[in-house]
């Protein structure tokens, strides 16, 4: 799951502590929609802004998209 995995790499770059990385995945399983997931706790939700600032998320977002030629 990419979500999972852009935690993981905000742990590895100490862009969250562990019981942050803890909190915003046990957070994220719990949530059955994106809904939901908006519904995570103020100092979370700006905790895991920050970081996706400081990983430049939203610049993947920006790309077109890549389309592989079939062959």
């Amino acid at each position: 799951m990419d979500r999972v995995k852009t935690l993981d790499e905000m742990l590895d770059q100490r862009l969250l502590t562990p019981a942050q990385h803890a909190e915003i995945a046990a957070w994220i399983a719990m949530a059955r929609t994106p809904e939901a997931i908006l519904q995570m706790p103020d100092a979370l939700w700006r905790t895991l802004a920050l970081a996706s600032v400081l990983m430049n998320v939203d610049a993947e977002l920006r790309q077109p998209p890549l389309f592989e030629a079939d062959r």
